[in-house]
């Protein structure tokens, strides 16, 4: 198995024509110029120069769930580009307790901050499920960004969205009085990111709900049963269906 931080083998992955299939089943794209997400992520809506140039400088790896991209106080090495999967990024006390501070999905950049201040990574980003991530070290990054406009633009706005995104996640635990007023917005902002707004998965176990909002497991447990005993939510297995969403907003404001 290759180690956690650096990326496994290409002899890991397995050819299927034009593309590649990696041991976890999902199609890898080889180029850039080729991703299925052009219009969607980051990088990928850039000039064909522009990708050129990112598919030299870019070493794509497979990792397992449970991976540790990069762990919170390791001096930065660079970025990743999530491409497939979901990455959680958390930090921890010295007494050992862990803090969730937000969920990455495919088509984030994870250690942009560390790596464009030159600073040691602030969070531990670990894998939630097998992901692929595009490894892009430090120096040719910036370098990368220095030719690149647009690109460094990107960045910008995607700066710019992590801190509008951690003030909102502040401002909506600090000022909600109740377990109850958390899971509630937690769920439909979950709703909100799906293609029905009335439905969605429970993405994370109890536990992980629970380092998300700052509460125990057993609270998340007993505040679940709660809401579905009161018809606000149906779940079933990870599928979760919004019964109320006006009594589910009313919640979340309170």
């Amino acid at each position: 198995m290759p180690s956690k931080n650096q990326p496994p083998p290409r002899s890991t992955l397995t050819s299927i024509g034009a593309r590649t299939r990696s041991p976890y089943g999902f199609e890898m794209t080889e180029s850039c110029l080729d991703c299925r997400h052009r219009d969607e992520y980051l990088f990928c809506n850039l000039p064909g120069i522009a990708l050129e140039m990112l598919d030299q400088i870019r070493s794509t790896a497979v990792y397992p769930k449970g991976a540790m991209l990069f762990v919170e106080g390791q001096d930065s090495r660079g970025i990743f580009i999530l491409c497939h999967g979901r990455v959680k990024l958390m930090t921890s006390s010295e007494q050992g307790k862990t803090v969730i501070l937000r969920i990455a999905d495919g088509g984030e950049v994870l250690g942009l901050s560390a790596t464009i201040s030159e600073r040691p990574y602030e969070v531990t980003a670990e894998t939630l499920e097998p992901c692929e991530a595009n490894f892009i070290s430090r120096k040719d990054f910036l370098n990368f960004l220095k030719q690149q406009g647009e690109a460094a633009v990107n960045v910008a706005r995607e700066l710019s969205n992590h801190y509008h995104c951690a003030y909102r996640d502040v401002r909506s635990l600090g000022l909600s009085r109740s377990a109850q007023a958390k899971i509630a917005r937690l769920v439909l902002d979950w709703a909100d990111s799906s293609p029905d707004p009335n439905t969605c998965h429970l993405r994370l176990t109890h536990e992980e709900i629970s380092q998300l909002i700052g509460t125990s497991r057993e609270t998340v447990t007993r505040v679940l049963s709660d809401l579905k005993k009161r018809k606000l939510l149906q779940i079933r297995g990870a599928r979760c269906v919004l019964q109320n969403r006006q009594a589910l907003e009313t919640l979340a404001g309170s």
